[in-house]
């Protein structure tokens, strides 16, 4: 700033000195018509205009730009799941809405995981809710897009329930049996991860692919025995006759852990990244009130649940949310230094569904740990 003060005085002192060299020219030829006076006038004045012109222009350089505004979409389009957790509170109480009242903001219903990833994968999404299983998957298939936001870990909101009357109770009776999931997503990893640790052939049992809402439906028509699911299903199929064998906790305390988590397109990210970090904050906001007031947080996703407010504060009791805060956590995405245990999460992940033959290939640790954006968590 001191350079360009400097640049203003000279010049402005090389246009003063100028006018005067014309000034004193005229009082020199004042024996001159009066033709000659105007003629030395109009050079006056063209050099001040001039002089005025150069400090002008200095001035200009001088002062700095104005910020730019920061740049907001028109439109934000969220893929989101019915899951008791901090997002679809955030959906329910409206406050991505009142955070930004003059973009419009799109909620698209999604049943599972490969349905996001597909939405991801044709752009018709900004934002999406995935599982471990169809986030490693998507990761692994070098989908378009990044993770921004850790919603939950998986306990008991996800379970392996079967029918009273169908003579299970434990994992080994399911030898024989018709027992539903929904491919590709958290609850088939558990399923199949439970099999595992129990040494149990998955070829024994016939496991059927179908989207939670039809796992319902073909429970009631009595075409299947049993179903690993999450919630609002699994709280269905309890209600109306069944058990649980064994849930996601149990699942997880040896090894198979899962969890849900948001992804963000990259062509978002890279042109919006301040509409991201809002979006964060409502999240945060929105996990906040979940844990200050349950039970007004289950009044406000029952509906979308289609469970009972109390039922819907059971299953909020299920998961474990995360805020913000604990994004950076060493035990999730850690720092862009120092990546968190998620990425090795994933990593395994996605080995195990290589394995499954979900997928063909597993890559490397750092290509899971790259997908994380904790960069996003910096001073936080």
């Amino acid at each position: 700033m001191k350079q360009l003060h400097s640049k203003f005085r000279l010049g402005t002192l090389l246009a003063i000195f100028a006018l005067l060299v014309v000034v004193s020219g005229c009082g020199n030829s004042a024996s001159n018509s009066g033709n000659s006076g105007n003629t030395a006038k109009a050079a006056a004045a063209t050099e001040n205009a001039n002089a005025t012109e150069a400090a002008a222009a200095v001035a200009e350089e001088a002062t700095p730009a104005p910020a730019a505004a920061e740049e907001l979409p028109k439109e934000i389009r969220i893929g989101y799941q019915v899951s008791p957790n901090g997002e679809l509170l955030a959906k329910s109480l409206g406050l991505l809405e009142k955070k930004y009242p003059d973009i419009e903001i799109s909620w698209l219903k999604f049943d599972s995981g490969r349905d996001v990833n597909v939405a991801i994968a044709s752009g018709g999404i900004d934002f999406g809710l995935l599982g471990t299983p169809p986030g490693a998957s998507g990761v692994a298939q070098g989908l378009p897009d990044q993770i921004y936001y850790i919603h939950d870990v998986i306990g008991e909101s996800e379970a392996l329930v079967v029918k009273s009357a169908a003579g299970i109770s434990s994992l080994a009776e399911l030898k024989g049996h018709k027992i539903a999931t929904t491919f590709g997503s958290t609850s088939h990893f558990s399923l199949l991860s439970a099999l595992k640790q129990e040494n149990i052939d998955p070829a024994s049992i016939t496991i059927l692919d179908m989207q939670a809402p039809d796992i319902v439906a073909a429970w009631q028509r009595g075409d299947i025995d049993g179903a690993y699911t999450w919630q609002p299903s699994q709280s269905k199929l309890v209600e109306d006759g069944g058990k649980v064998i064994i849930t996601s906790a149990d699942v997880a305390a040896k090894g198979g852990i899962t969890g849900e988590f948001g992804v963000v397109h990259k062509d978002f990210i890279g042109k919006y990244p301040n509409a991201v970090k809002g979006y964060i904050a409502v999240l945060d906001e929105a996990v906040k009130y979940y844990r200050d007031h349950p039970q007004e947080s289950a009044e406000a996703m029952s509906a979308e649940l289609g469970l009972s407010a109390e039922a819907t504060l059971k299953a909020m009791n299920e998961i474990i949310v995360l805020d913000a805060s604990q994004q950076s956590a060493p035990e999730y995405m850690g720092t862009p230094d120092q990546p968190g245990a998620f990425g090795q999460l994933l990593k395994d992940t996605g080995d195990f569904l290589v394995e499954q033959k979900s997928i063909t290939d597993s890559p490397d640790l750092s290509v899971y740990q790259q997908a994380l954006r904790s960069d996003l968590y910096t001073g936080n």
